[in-house]
């Protein structure tokens, strides 16, 4: 008498389902990738009038070429 069953299906196997759930993972993370990309520049568009206001402001230097004066005047020093 010969027996009926065979080997499992190799969508039972556990290597194969392995795979199938790898692929999903790497699926689902670049689809979360994708939606945070384009809500950031979503979001840099909106931002793009308020900008040009900003680069007026950066543009105010100081007096001394950018740098903050020190003090050394009011210091003493015996010699």
């Amino acid at each position: 008498a010969l027996s009926a069953q065979t080997e499992a299906p190799f969508y039972e196997e556990w290597w194969f389902l392995l795979v199938i759930a790898l692929s999903s993972l790497i699926l689902i993370l670049l689809v979360v990738f994708a939606l945070v990309l384009h809500g950031q520049s979503k979001k840099y568009k909106n931002c793009n009038g308020g900008k040009t206001i900003s680069n007026v402001e950066e543009s105010v230097t100081l007096d001394n070429g950018g740098f903050t004066a020190l003090e050394l005047n009011s210091r003493h020093l015996n010699i």
